[in-house]
């Protein structure tokens, strides 16, 4: 029965390829839009973590747990934000390596939580882990930044373009087996 619905609605997937390929077009045209966007999301998810980190340090302080790392986590991720937002103009090279060094300070804070932790903790390597993987964004960024920010907005692009082929091309076929799915009666369902 879930075959039928997925044919019946072959249309819901040519109409998500098209806005695919509008949008992998005006991204790989018009980067820059793209790469503004990323600027406002960055700006939320930074704000997100950073208010995380003030509501961790809030209730580490108040089970007198270690509560400093959390408030610079949380320091760092505000001040990211508030850099971002205040000045939404800024150019791509200071936004990226903002968001460097954002990758790096949380990385290393990340990896500093994870020592301190590993005796209270199980699987505190996945924490040293990600704190790496921070880190070495925040490098890879610093070594070319301006490619960086105009080549994160294009693979979105790509991505979106070729994923919309992609969903239109399945439509489509889905559009030939649907035609012979018409007319038929369908299958009884049991105990009914």
């Amino acid at each position: 029965m879930e075959e039928l619905v997925i044919v019946r609605n072959w249309w819901s997937l040519v109409i998500r390829g098209v806005a695919g390929i509008l949008l992998g077009v005006i991204t790989i045209l018009a980067p820059d839009i793209t790469f503004q966007a990323l600027v406002l999301l960055f700006a939320v998810y930074a704000l997100i973590d950073g208010v995380t980190g003030f509501a961790g340090a809030w209730r580490a302080a108040r089970a007198h747990d270690r509560w400093g790392v959390l408030l610079l986590q949380g320091i760092a991720g505000v001040i990211a934000a508030a850099i971002t937002i205040l000045w939404p103009g800024i150019t791509a090279l200071a936004l990226v390596l903002l968001i460097a060094a954002w990758a790096i300070i949380t990385g290393v804070l990340q990896i500093i939580a994870a020592i301190r932790l590993r005796r209270y903790i199980s699987g505190e390597w996945l924490l040293v882990l990600g704190g790496i993987l921070s880190v070495a964004f925040g490098v890879l960024i610093t070594i070319a930044p301006i490619a960086g920010a105009l080549v994160i907005a294009i693979w979105v692009g790509a991505y979106a373009l070729i994923f919309g082929v992609l969903l239109i091309s399945l439509g489509f076929k889905l559009r030939s087996r649907n035609r012979g799915f018409e007319g038929r009666s369908p299958a009884p369902v049991p105990g009914r």
